[in-house]
This record gives C-alpha cells, structure tokens and sequence, in this order.
C-alpha cells in the first residue's frame, strides 16, 4: 500500500504536468493553424478581389453597352436597311455578350440569370419592333421606333439588371 501511494505521489504530478503541456502545445498548434488559415484567405481575396472588381466593371460596361438608346447611336448608319440594322444590333448584343462569358463565375446565379433576361429582352425589343417595319425602310426608322417603344415602357430592363450587380458588387467585394 506504501509502494503505490510513493508511486501516485510521483506519476500524479507527472500526469498532471504532462496534460498541462499538451493542453499549452495543443493551444498554441491551433492558433498558429487559425492564423495560417487567415493568411491563406488573405492571399486569396489579394488575388480574387482584382479580378471580381474587374467582372462587375465589365459587366457594367458591357449593359451600358447593350443599353438600347446606346446601342443604337453607336451602331447607327444611314446607309442601312432595317433589316441591316436589325442584323448588326442583334449581333453587336451576341458578340458583346459572348466576350463576357467567363464573368458569370463571379456573380450570383440570380445576377446572371437577369443579365441573361436582360440580353434577351433587348433582342426582343429590337425584333418586334422591327418586325413592325418594312425590311427594305431606312434603319433610321428602326431606331425611332426602338426609342419610342423605350419611351412607353415603365422601366428599362437594363437599369434595373445594372441597380442588381452594383448592388451584388457591394454586398460581395466590400463587405468581405
């Protein structure tokens, strides 16, 4: 009975010590991993902020761009028939659109999907509203009836999918 309370006398304190250092070790091993992990999100948002910031802008350029009434006094030609101009305006939208593609990985599937429907309407616009016209008429033509039907409507499609990605902008790039 001596021999084991000598014993517990010795190895208690041993024990004792011995959980004492684990649980300093095992401290100090998960705070060197918590700051190795905020070095490594650190690095990552010095690398991807960059290239978010620059998916919106062009993003926002490329609606801008696509914004009828911007469209259509880029794209505007004298010389051209309605069905010219209607072929060069659909195609000016696919090409942009197309170009800015590999931006829908940093936006949110509800942001793409209303930029998609935002591409989609103005086509729309411009094929009704070409179809209300003689091919052979002045493209001229078209681009007044493009602008007066942007005047009967109540809200620009494209506004309002621009309101929605500055909106996402803010909310994802600056409140990281």
């Amino acid at each position: 009975m001596n021999t084991t309370l000598e014993f517990l006398k010795l190895i208690l304190p041993a024990a004792i010590v011995l959980y004492a250092m684990y649980l300093m070790v095992k401290s100090f091993l998960q705070k060197e991993m918590d700051e190795k992990a905020l070095d490594i999100k650190n690095e990552n948002i010095k690398i991807t902020l960059p290239l978010k910031l620059q998916a919106f802008e062009r993003m926002c350029l490329f609606l801008e761009r696509i914004t009828p009434g911007n469209l259509v006094l880029r794209l505007s030609d004298n010389s051209l028939n309605v069905k010219e101009f209607q072929q060069i305006l659909i195609n000016e939208i696919r090409e942009e659109f197309s170009h800015n593609l590999s931006q829908q990985i940093y936006m949110s599937d509800a942001v793409w999907e209303g930029i998609r429907n935002c591409v989609e309407d103005v086509i729309a616009l411009i094929n009704t509203s070409a179809e209300q016209l003689n091919g052979d008429e002045k493209g001229i033509e078209l681009a007044k009836l493009i602008f007066a039907r942007l005047s009967e409507q109540e809200s620009d499609p494209v506004a309002a999918i621009l309101v929605k990605v500055k909106q996402e902008l803010r909310k994802d790039v600056f409140n990281q």
